[in-house]
């Protein structure tokens, strides 16, 4: 049977379903701006790159309360309310996967699953705030730090969030808990045009002139971590009323003032620790700090951080060795000084993205009695550039992973079933990397132990099964 000139609802309805076919009724339905189709359970969603609000009204979601799966056009309120009716009336825990490539619509989606979740069991909280609330209100905070411009995407998040829902015996939210995963560290200290650092730096480089007084900032330019790019600004994206919306969201999910003006004394000392540069000392292999500027800059970031400045200066230009029988201090040249300052502002940064995840969680809540929850899972998609960092591994592997579990639940079980049934079928091929996924995780299994050994000879013993687990 030939597919209706405004295309199928479900691919699963397709006479041929194969790879032309599908595009092809993917680009019919989006023309008609019908950006949902299903295959079977699962939904697609293509990007539609405009907002369309009637989709995501009330008077939706009311429509989708309660309906029988595949009763109403496919949408993402259907996944969402078959997961909720699930878990009401079977007492199953869900977790809803959200995965494409980067600038999908992912985080978008998310968004709108954690609407509708709202509004099928939203309670009201603590001083009329629902706990649904402050999860949304989080999402400015944790875009600012953890967001950046990209080749495909304005607003691309840099890493991985799990958000649980947690619900009480009624089916009314209860709790709820945000884990991130994998914040690209790298970022911070090397970008390529077209692409942007962390929001963050750049809305607090055009925040009000006293805030940017306090800091020593100045134009955004003017700091290597960020003029590595020729793309400061962005279109669309006011850096100035973005500062102030993200303060006054930091209110609204806990974070006092106090806590705010340490946090953005944290961003400006990444900056500053960025322009500190080296050059070759009088010794062999050692370096000194390299001129007055970057003198200024390595005041400016122990002041901002609180700590001595000679301790920071002796941090960047000098390595401690452990060993068990003394503490031994090499100096460093002024390439190796730099890979020491690019370090300790990433790991300044994501202790600093660790902290602000931690407080959101301990301002919403979580509810320990909970038996019931929903999570909703938005990883960043496959990635693919002309110079791909240990991040890309990291993520596209994990992208795989999740095609695989794709994989086996909708081809290599169905097809088992239909084979063990003894139906008429034709088989189905599609593409199997399990045997890339075993390669990679026995590299990586193999790098795993083979660090821990030469650690074991440094430091003395350890319990390599209980570091493993």
């Amino acid at each position: 049977m030939e597919a209706p000139p405004g295309g199928v609802d479900d691919m699963t309805r397709l006479s041929y379903l194969h790879e032309p076919g599908v595009l092809q009724n993917l680009a019919t339905r989006y023309e008609l701006n019908e950006i949902y189709t299903y295959t079977g359970s699962i939904l697609i969603a293509v990007n539609p790159f405009q907002r369309l609000p009637h989709l995501y009204d009330t008077h939706m979601m009311e429509q989708y309360k309660g309906a029988d799966f595949g009763e109403l056009s496919p949408h993402v309120f259907a996944i969402a309310d078959v997961a909720y009716r699930e878990m009401i009336n079977e007492g199953k825990n869900n977790s809803i996967l959200v995965s494409g490539e980067s600038g999908a619509g992912k985080t978008e989606t998310t968004k709108m699953l954690m609407r509708y979740l709202a509004h099928l069991g939203g309670r009201s909280g603590v001083e009329g705030r629902t706990v649904e609330q402050q999860v949304l209100e989080s999402n400015p905070v944790l875009e600012a730090f953890g967001n950046a411009k990209t080749v495909r995407n304005n607003n691309s998040s840099r890493f991985g969030k799990f958000v649980e829902i947690q619900f009480d015996k009624t089916g009314r939210i209860s709790g709820a808990a945000i884990r991130t995963y994998l914040l690209e560290r790298s970022r911070v200290c090397q970008i390529n045009t077209p692409e942007r650092n962390y929001h963050c730096f750049y809305f607090l480089c055009a925040a009000p002139h006293e805030d940017t007084q306090r800091y020593k900032l100045a134009d955004a330019r003017s700091f290597h971590y960020l003029n590595q790019s020729s793309c400061i600004e962005v279109e669309g994206i006011n850096d100035a009323e973005e500062y102030l919306a993200t303060r006054r969201a930091m209110d609204i999910v806990g974070i006092n003032e106090e806590e705010q003006e340490a946090i953005f004394r944290v961003v400006a000392a990444v900056l500053h620790i960025g322009n500190i540069n080296f050059a070759k000392g009088k010794e062999v292999d050692s370096s000194v700090i390299q001129d007055d500027n970057s003198r200024f800059h390595l005041n400016t970031a122990s002041e901002l951080l609180e700590c001595d400045c000679n301790n920071l200066e002796k941090a960047l230009i000098t390595r401690e060795i452990v060993t068990p029988e003394e503490i031994i201090t090499r100096t460093l040249d002024p390439e190796s000084a730099l890979a020491s300052r690019d370090a300790l502002a990433k790991t300044i940064y994501s202790r600093l993205f660790d902290w602000i995840v931690e407080k959101i969680n301990v301002s919403i809540g979580q509810d320990p009695n909970s038996k019931q929850l929903i999570g909703v899972l938005d990883i960043y998609g496959f990635e693919s550039f002309k110079i791909n960092s240990f991040e890309q591994l990291c993520i596209n592997y994990t992208n795989e992973k999740l095609q695989q579990h794709f994989n086996q639940h909708v081809f290599k079980m169905e097809q088992e079933e239909y084979t063990r049934e003894e139906i008429n079928w034709s088989y189905i091929e599609f593409v199997d990397n399990q045997d890339v996924l075993d390669l990679i995780e026995k590299v990586l299994i193999s790098s795993y132990f083979s660090y821990y050994d030469r650690s074991h000879k440094m430091q003395g013993s350890y319990d390599v099964t209980s570091k493993a687990k």
